[in-house]
């Protein structure tokens, strides 16, 4: 559920932009190409997928972690698309793990093989390959860029040993061998310079006193643990994520602030609570241009859910909210929000852990006045009308966390 995704500060705690001189790394610790940002920088907007957002800052150092599984295709398609809209000398800012893994075409034609299979319980994936590619790597023969940078005889035959698996397991999975091996061969060059072993990186600036952004990628209520599983991504897209797919500890997290949208999104299938299926379901996909940046699809749209906000809270540590889209729900004149889930009309005091319980729980509402007037072009706090600061201060007081 796309309810929350995260920016982590690595040291001081000051206040930060995508165009902060002050912030000189920034890094993506986890998923793939099949989640996806749009970042709007003076009146260009650029899509992200693989890449940090950070990549926009000319000053700034973009990581990709080893917690992210990499698609070399998709990741040049992505810069190339970038540069066209113009993202200048990324070449000398751009650095990335050699112990990620690497998502292959035929992980993806798994990924949707898979789905074919479940018929009306699939899980609506993005078809990138990104379970797959996890799956690989939790069983232990997953192929890493410091594989195909290394003796390349043994790329090889790791390669062919991974593909067989997979054909074995699927007879009608197509795999040229050979031309994906010429294919990777030029690849290992194409990606060459920018790998580089982050770990040691990171900590070498952390100690310099640089300025770490880290970027979470999916949403909190996506991560495998402690998502809606099974409708969830592949990786821990939570605050450990950052640990593991970095390789920091957690001595290093500074400031963890919740990215929220003023209601709720979720694309695919999935348990969805303050869903609406209206017209007011509508308005809010429409006038939030809810549309996945990777898949195309149409996101569903529901009310804030203060619940689901209050456990993504709990495993997260939010120091601080960032609230977005307010301006969405301009033309509303009540807006609703959920702030309690009850089964058998009893208050529920945990997150249900089993989906289908999800789907289940009755939402008690609590509705206040909408503001009707146009709140987009306001930059300052003090000057939004009266009931969209009490929607906001609300919220702050539901989580017990400040907005920022």
């Amino acid at each position: 559920m796309l309810a929350t995704l995260f920016l982590l500060l690595l040291g001081s705690l000051k206040p930060f932009s995508l165009k902060d001189k002050q912030i000189i790394q920034s890094g993506l610790p986890w998923g793939g190409n099949n989640a996806g940002h749009t970042v709007v920088v003076d009146s260009t907007e650029y899509d992200f997928h693989l890449l940090p957002s950070g990549i926009i800052n000319p000053k700034c150092k973009s990581v990709i972690g080893n917690g992210v599984v990499i698609h070399l295709p998709g990741l040049f398609d992505e810069l190339e698309k970038n540069e066209a809209k113009g993202l200048a000398n990324w070449e000398d800012r751009l650095l990335i793990s050699d112990r990620a893994h690497i998502v292959f075409d035929f992980h993806q034609q798994v990924d949707g093989l898979q789905e074919l299979e479940k018929g009306q319980k699939s899980l609506g994936t993005t078809k990138k390959g990104i379970g797959p590619t996890y799956s690989s790597k939790a069983t232990r023969n997953g192929i890493r860029v410091a594989d195909l940078l290394g003796d390349f005889d043994q790329f090889i035959e790791k390669f062919q040993s991974l593909a067989s698996v997979y054909q074995r397991m699927f007879p009608d999975l197509q795999v040229n061998v050979e031309a994906e091996i010429v294919r990777y061969k030029a690849y290992a060059e194409r990606v060459r310079p920018y790998v580089v072993d982050t770990v040691s990186y990171l900590h070498s600036a952390l100690k310099k006193g640089q300025r770490v952004l880290v970027e979470g990628a999916n949403a909190a209520m996506l991560d495998i643990d402690f998502g809606t599983y099974p409708y969830v991504t592949s990786s821990n897209c939570s605050i450990g994520g950052v640990c593991t797919g970095l390789g920091l500890p957690p001595c290093h997290i500074g400031e963890v602030i919740g990215v929220v949208k003023a209601y709720t999104t979720r694309v695919g299938d999935g348990p969805f609570p303050s869903e609406l299926k209206d017209e007011v379901g509508e308005l809010l996909q429409t006038r939030g241009s809810e549309v996945g940046v990777t898949t195309k699809r149409k996101r569903r749209c529901g009310w804030l859910d203060i619940p689901l906000l209050q456990y993504t809270a709990v495993v997260n540590g939010y120091s601080a909210l960032c609230l977005t889209k307010l301006d969405i729900l301009d033309t509303l004149s009540e807006i609703k929000m959920v702030v309690a889930y009850k089964k058998k009309g009893k208050v529920l005091d945990y997150f249900p852990a089993n989906a289908a319980e999800v789907g289940c729980v009755e939402v008690e509402y609590e509705t206040l006045p909408g503001w009707n007037s146009n709140i987009e072009n306001i930059r300052e706090y003090d000057k939004l009308p009266e009931c969209a600061r009490k929607y906001v201060e609300r919220i702050e007081d539901l989580l017990q966390i400040p907005g920022e």
